[in-house]
């Protein structure tokens, strides 16, 4: 069956109405789409290139004497200021993009034509009865305005600028800077009315914000849980950024070495003495103190003794003593001890309490533990770690036992005895700080689901400690 003569026409009206020669309106709009489309291009481009220039590059900026450069870092001194002036101008060039292009497309394609097209497809779909040519009619007309402009302004206003000023982030700031800086002051009042208005949302914000970090520790631990569970990472990777996680947080004395095991060197000791002790240690630093440790005199680097190994017992080792001591206090946290090792390029720091007493030593060492967990020298041997495992789930520990070595050693995260250790550093110390005496041998306590029993315990301190973890941990 042939079409009829009306469905040729009403086929080819819109060929008829593209090619048929615009009025001067249609030009002048077609023409001012471009500029604006342009202009939106270049000022999307503008915050991309204005904000991804690095420090490296604001640098050098400052070094050239041009007028451009001084004008890009003149708008970065008042970033807020910056983004809002470009954000009210792409706003304003959008809005006249809309407008204008509703006005072109009037032109070129009347009303007439939209409810022609609607009546033909109303009768195709003899669709008559549910939909009225009028509202079918204004709801393509609004169609092919809306995505029309969409797509000129997502690709050529937004997508294609930015990818470009991503590569070409100076060059185009420099373009730009002029441009900008006329426009900050012609904005000015608005971008001033919208910096104030978003700072007094955020200072709001701020208010009913609890204090402290966003996310507490144990937040970020659940989800460093959720995200391994999701991508299958391993224990030991876990672990490893939950301690990174509480890193900040540990304090010299969670780690420190008690003065009672260290090992340190009277200066009154001869030189065989002093021989016999380093080689019994096996340590690569000792602390030299006179008369006791809480006056330690310096420190005595082993390596300084080689050139003197075959001198007899009259040599003076004292002279070899290093006299630069780090003194730090067991409030300390040891992210700002490890800066402070850096700093000094040192390796061991004397702890002091709040009398001025000397109460231990911590290491680098001992702060490197705290992240990627027990490191063993080729000094230690099995017998350091003072612990003894009985049967699955069920271990004995020394007293002296630091409480983030056993969390550590039994893959637990630190902060499940964060309330209970109240000041406690040890094993020892969290059954004195819940019974708040010496306990007494075979005496038991249930300490957040784990099971301590006293072993072995002298007149002033608990000696050994048998520790059940709970049933749950035994279930994974």
């Amino acid at each position: 069956m042939e079409p009829e003569p009306d469905s040729l026409l009403q086929l080819f009206e819109l060929s008829f109405f593209l090619l048929s020669v615009p009025s001067v309106e249609v030009i002048v709009g077609i023409l001012a789409i471009g500029v604006l489309v342009m202009s939106s291009a270049l000022i999307s481009g503008s915050e991309i290139a204005f904000f991804s220039l690095s420090p490296n590059d604001t640098e050098a900026l400052k070094q050239e004497p041009k007028g451009n450069s001084q004008r890009i870092i003149s708008l970065m001194e008042e970033p807020r200021k910056l983004l809002a002036t470009i954000l009210i101008t792409n706003n304003f060039i959008n809005i006249g993009i809309v407008i204008i292009s509703a006005f072109v497309l009037n032109m070129i394609l009347p009303s007439s034509t939209f409810l022609n097209w609607s009546e033909r497809l109303i009768a195709f779909f003899r669709a008559g009865s549910l939909i009225e040519s009028l509202r079918l009619a204004d709801i393509i007309s609004f169609l092919i305005t809306v995505l029309g402009v969409t797509f000129v302004l997502v690709l050529f206003g937004e997508i294609t600028p930015k990818v470009y000023a991503r590569h070409n982030n100076i060059g185009l700031s420099k373009t730009m800077a002029t441009p900008l800086w006329l426009l900050s002051k012609i904005f000015h009042p608005f971008s001033m009315l919208l910096v104030n208005w978003t700072s007094s949302i955020e200072r709001r914000l701020e208010k009913r914000r609890p204090s402290g970090s966003l996310a507490n520790r144990q937040d970020i631990g659940e989800a460093i849980d959720l995200t391994a569970d999701a991508n299958q990472t391993s224990n030991q990777e876990v672990q490893l950024l939950k301690r990174i996680v509480n890193f900040g947080e540990v304090s010299v004395s969670q780690i420190i070495q008690p003065r009672v095991d260290v090992v340190a060197i009277d200066e009154s000791i001869d030189y065989s003495e002093l021989l016999a002790t380093v080689k019994k240690s096996g340590y690569s630093r000792i602390p030299v103190f006179e008369k006791d440790f809480d006056n330690v005199k310096g420190i005595l680097y082993v390596k300084d003794l080689l050139g003197h190994l075959n001198d007899g017992p009259e040599f003076d080792w004292k002279s070899l003593i290093r006299k630069n001591i780090l003194f730090v206090p067991e409030t300390k946290k040891i992210d700002s001890l490890l800066r402070e090792f850096q700093k000094e390029r040192m390796h061991m720091a004397i702890v002091v309490d709040e009398y001025g007493g000397s109460s231990g030593i911590v290491t680098m060492e001992d702060i490197l533990e705290e992240i990627i967990g027990e490191i063993q020298d080729e000094f230690d041997t099995d017998s350091d770690i003072e612990f003894k495992k009985v049967k699955d789930g069920v271990f004995v520990f020394e007293g002296k036992t630091l409480i983030n070595d056993f969390c550590r050693l039994v893959k637990v995260d630190t902060i499940i005895f964060e309330e209970a250790r109240g000041e406690a550093d040890t094993l020892a110390g969290i059954l004195l700080e819940k019974s708040g005496r010496l306990p007494e041998p075979a005496e038991e306590f249930e300490i957040e689901d784990f099971q301590f029993k006293v072993l072995k315990v002298n007149k002033r301190r608990i000696e050994q400690i048998r520790i059940e973890l709970p049933k749950n941990m035994l279930e994974h």
